[in-house]
């Protein structure tokens, strides 16, 4: 009680109240390069009297000569006077609530300047262990800088001075490559345990070494993981995989040991080294699509991590009896509906991940007219992408990812002279079946 008395009369410690000024002669970061959006939002809520700066990710990447993919603003203006300065804007959020400010086809996020809380806080709610439950306090500027997870990520730009306010190191930091947590990472790390999974991104997207002191409680601390809403953790998880650096990534994850139980289809990925071949060549796929500016899909790399999950289980219900294709389907329902309790992927995914999976089959198809139907099919692409990766990991034959990439450019003539003659595959396929029940039945599982 008494300390509670104190800080509302003399004010709650909250680390630096002024922060360190760098001029654009030492940032080298122009207003040029700041998104027109993003300067529209700053410029009009300088004019209407309030403080505004573009903050966080994107003037951390700026120092570093990247290209940032958003750019926030935060103000002292609360969301109610945010949203009445703009045409276009409406308020989001529940824990905490934001502006979305639109320009075209652009966003611009923007939040007000938020408090760090301490235990006694009376709006501060937290559960036993130290995880912050709800934390929705506005504050002064030097309070919002306390509040953000790592010092790179604590960088204020101010577009009309050009200057960039740090007021914990984080300009430093980015100089010298360092991930750092601002505050005690312990508690930091117990009151948001998915910080962790943040380091760990971080780390691998920005090419930067974890500050031992930050590093240090991880290991303690990472089965807090299993309490956050596995909604949350897919999101978490789909950034790092789809951030182009996927494959740093999930090598982080491993160092830090955070890939056990988080992303519990990794672990018997990571762990078969028949499979990891396959995985790496997945990651390394979709990150080469991401620096190339082509789009990367959150169904395709879900439908790479689940395939040797939905295999196993097609097998066992085909070896019990059920015919091919209700197996299939049978176990591609399984796999998505035991998954989805660990990793809450949205549901508008589970089609193009059957497709893609029940395509595999069809590539096999390789006479009469079914090879040009597959070509005409709306997933083919994601289909043969599929495919390849297959190739590359050794679980399907090299012949058949060439046969595939020749019939695609090949003309009509050619196309006719590499069909498979008709009733071949389907020959194949049932001397196959005799050989795999017998398998079963000898040793009690597919061979």
């Amino acid at each position: 009680m008494i300390r509670r008395w104190l800080h509302k009369v003399l004010g709650k410690p909250s680390g630096p109240s002024k922060p360190r000024i760098y001029p654009l002669e030492q940032h080298g970061i122009r207003r040029e390069g700041i998104h027109s959006c993003a300067l529209k939002v700053t410029r009009t809520l300088k004019e209407a009297g309030y403080t505004a700066f573009v903050v966080g990710g994107a003037v951390r990447d700026l120092l570093l000569n990247r290209e940032p993919k958003d750019f926030d603003i935060a103000t002292d203006a609360t969301p109610e006077e945010v949203r009445k300065l703009f045409r276009r804007a409406r308020i989001i959020g529940r824990r905490f609530q934001i502006v979305h400010v639109y320009c075209g086809a652009d966003t611009i996020e923007v939040t007000t300047f938020r408090a760090h809380q301490g235990e006694e806080d009376e709006d501060r709610v937290t559960a036993a262990d130290g995880m912050i439950l709800r934390d929705n306090v506005f504050g002064a500027q030097h309070e919002d800088a306390i509040r953000r997870d790592f010092t790179v990520n604590a960088l204020y730009y101010d577009p009309v001075t050009q200057e960039v306010w740090d007021y914990h190191g984080g300009f430093a930091d980015a100089k010298n490559h360092v991930l750092r947590m601002i505050g005690d990472p312990a508690t930091r790390f117990r009151e948001d345990p998915v910080r962790m999974l943040r380091a760990a991104r971080f780390a691998a997207k920005l090419d930067f070494h974890i500050d031992a002191t930050t590093r240090a409680p991880i290991a303690e601390l990472a089965p807090m993981l299993a309490r956050i809403p596995a909604s949350r953790l897919f999101d978490e998880m789909m950034k790092l995989l789809l951030s182009g650096h996927a494959e740093r990534g999930v090598r982080q994850l491993r160092a830090e040991g955070l890939h056990h139980g988080v992303l519990p289809m990794l672990d018997a990925i990571l762990d078969n080294p028949g499979r990891q071949k396959f995985l790496h060549a997945a990651m390394h796929d979709t990150d080469e699509r991401v620096r190339n500016g082509q789009s990367a899909s959150p169904a395709f790399m879900l439908a790479c991590l689940l395939w040797f999950d939905m295999q196993e289980q097609f097998e066992r219900l085909h070896d019990s009896g059920l015919p091919e294709h209700p197996a299939l389907f049978a176990a591609m329902d399984d796999t998505l509906e035991r998954q989805r309790t660990a990793l809450a992927f949205p549901r508008r995914l589970d089609g193009t991940i059957k497709e893609i999976w029940a395509l595999q089959a069809r590539f096999n198809q390789r006479s009469g007219a079914r090879p040009l139907r597959l070509l005409a099919h709306p997933r083919f692409r994601a289909g043969y992408d599929f495919l390849l990766l297959r190739a590359r990991g050794g679980d399907s034959a090299a012949e058949l990812a060439e046969w595939w990439a020749r019939f695609q450019d090949a003309g009509d003539d050619e196309r006719n002279s590499m069909l498979k003659p008709v009733g071949e595959e389907g020959a194949k396929r049932r001397k196959r079946r005799p050989r795999r029940k017998a398998a079963a039945t000898d040793s009690g599982s597919d061979a």
